[in-house]
């Protein structure tokens, strides 16, 4: 048996516009889904018989490495369609755990490429932003200037992302969840869809852009204020592309009036958001009060591991 763990994430800034191949930023938090995986007589899923084609990413994954009779189990503590890389997570960890068992190469840009392509089949389009957030830990600049610390390059069609490691200053988050679960795939094809039929959206998606690299000049300057008002600007703009909603807008702005800013984080429709803050409890308390889950996450935290 072959048991590989990956953390979570959250998008600080960029969600959306990255799958055009603009910057974005994604930071690892201690939540982490963990898969283990044997060779079995049938298939299974955490001890019971399954149909693999009813679990896509899993399934995907078994079928690009031609894997058939396998034993899998999985544990994990971050909720499923918050925004938080549930499913980057699951396909990282499984992609390091088939490859571990296969003797095959457990290179950050292998898994991470081998996610990423689970995750752009089963929804449809995606960016490696997750992915590769979820590889790597800690945090991550795609496609930001050309003096980061580089990574790796994924392309797929027209776009390139190159990913970077980013150092994470010592800033405290507070993720609100709302309970709602939103599914990746239909929220990202109707931002492609706004998008290629609306010049106005399509500007959006380039101002997205531009505030996702101000926000890498303000983490790197350590500067709260400043990159906490990028976020809320962020926030504003997703919303006009409809990404987010009530009960989102709702959190946020319970938290601004105790944070630097607030922001949906991931695909949006629901999910959670974040707030960069100093008064962590306050925040918890406010998110709590409008029917929101709220928990403080902690940074700068490793990326995949495998054990055997």
């Amino acid at each position: 048996m072959v048991t590989a763990s990956a953390p979570g994430k959250f998008i600080l800034l960029g969600e959306h516009a990255v799958v055009y191949g603009k910057p974005a930023v994604a930071i690892a938090i201690d939540k982490r889904f963990a898969c283990s995986i044997r060779y079995d007589s049938e298939n299974s899923l955490n001890g019971r018989p399954v149909a693999f084609d009813k679990h896509p990413y899993i399934y995907h994954m078994l079928q690009k490495h031609g894997l058939e009779s396998v034993a899998v189990d999985t544990v994990s503590d971050i909720p499923a369609g918050s925004g938080l890389g549930s499913s980057a997570a699951l396909s990282v960890s499984f992609s390091a755990a088939i490859r571990a068992m296969k003797d095959q190469s457990v290179y950050g840009k292998d898994i991470a490429e081998d996610a990423f392509d689970t995750e752009y089949s089963v929804q449809g389009r995606a960016s490696p932003l997750d992915t590769s957030a979820c590889t790597n830990g800690r945090g991550i600049i795609v496609n930001g200037s050309s003096s980061e610390d580089r990574l790796w390059s994924i392309s797929r069609n027209d776009n390139t992302w190159n990913v970077s490691n980013m150092e994470v200053p010592d800033m405290t988050f507070v993720v609100g969840y709302t309970g709602i679960h939103a599914p990746t795939g239909p929220l990202v094809e109707r931002v492609r869809k706004y998008r290629d039929k609306n010049g106005f959206a399509y500007d959006i998606v380039n101002e997205i852009g531009d505030i996702t690299l101000e926000g890498i000049e303000a983490m790197k300057k350590n500067d709260s204020v400043r990159l906490g008002e990028l976020m809320t600007k962020d926030h504003k703009l997703l919303s006009i592309l409809g990404v987010s909603c009530k009960e989102l807008n709702t959190l946020v702005d319970s938290a601004l009036p105790h944070s630097y800013g607030a922001k949906l984080t991931g695909a949006g429709g629901g999910g959670s958001m974040i707030a960069l803050t100093d008064k962590p409890d306050d925040v918890c308390e406010a998110i709590e009060k409008r029917g929101g889950r709220p928990f403080i996450v902690r940074t700068n935290v490793k990326g995949v591991t495998v054990s055997k």
